[in-house]
């Protein structure tokens, strides 16, 4: 196998369940040193378990509390000796509208899914431009409206995507460190197995999905975005930054889908 990221030292937010999980495990399978970051230490050491103390380091943490991020990187530094890439994965995915978001609730997710990513390239940026790194941001297709019960999180990652062309422009050329983003769709991650079923459908409810929404027939599983990570965070891809790719199977701007598709009830559809 030709391990793209042999060597290379990378922290990963949110990366003890989910899609953070999966890109956490397929760096390392890629020949990378990993910083597992997450808010639950038991979920934490069974990623651990899988990448082996060799590979990996736990951080347990929230990137709310202020220095999270220096902690982040000071832990990358001094258990791995540098740092070669962000993954910015952590958010809160929480269902709002107009009529539940008050500022507070807002600043809160704007906080954490947005405030959080910034501070973490920050306080990387001296490190990654030493070792030309980069910075990949996960996003989400939220971030062109988002739904009516997603208000506050479309909200944050459409900031989260217009910061990743910002600085993917300006630390490019300025410190050699390339950012961006991969927006997903909807994946079959166990937080969202478990927010279907406090919706109230059956347990099986991703094997029968409208066409609508799954024109495939299935929904994308966390290992599949985290294949379409390891593209941008290894060299192969030469010096593309400031960009954002949609990780969709189909034309999420301007399709018009069919005016019979079926609905799915109750649906939060998020990265």
């Amino acid at each position: 196998m030709n391990m793209r990221l042999q060597n290379k030292v990378v922290i990963v937010t949110g990366s003890t369940t989910g899609i953070g999980k999966a890109i956490a495990l397929r760096c390392i399978a890629e020949g990378a040193k990993v910083v597992i970051h997450g808010l639950e230490k038991d979920l934490g050491e069974a990623v651990m378990s899988e990448a082996g103390k060799d590979n990996a380091v736990l951080h347990v943490e929230n990137l709310r509390n202020v220095g999270a991020a220096e902690r982040l990187v000071d832990i990358a530094v001094k258990t791995f000796g540098k740092l070669d890439a962000v993954v910015n994965n952590a958010a809160a995915v929480l269902s709002s509208s107009i009529e539940t978001t008050d500022t507070a609730f807002l600043e809160e997710v704007l906080r954490i899914n947005l405030v959080a990513p910034f501070a973490l390239i920050r306080a990387a940026l001296p490190h990654l431009a030493k070792t030309k790194g980069c910075v990949l941001n996960i996003g989400s297709v939220n971030a062109y409206s988002g739904e009516p019960n997603l208000l506050a999180y479309s909200i944050s990652k459409g900031g989260l995507m217009t910061m990743t062309r910002n600085l993917g422009d300006t630390l490019h050329r300025e410190y050699g460190v390339r950012v961006n983003q991969i927006n997903p769709g909807w994946v079959l991650t166990e937080r969202e197995i478990q927010r279907k079923r406090e919706h109230g459908l059956n347990d099986d409810w991703y094997t029968e999905l409208p066409k609508v929404y799954a024109p495939s027939g299935r929904i994308f599983l966390p290992e599949e975005i985290a294949a379409a990570a390891i593209c941008w965070l290894n060299d192969e891809c030469g010096p593309v930054s400031g960009q954002v790719f949609d990780i969709e199977q189909h034309p999420f701007i301007g399709r018009n889908p069919p005016k019979d598709s079926s609905t799915i009830p109750s649906a939060t559809k998020s990265k």
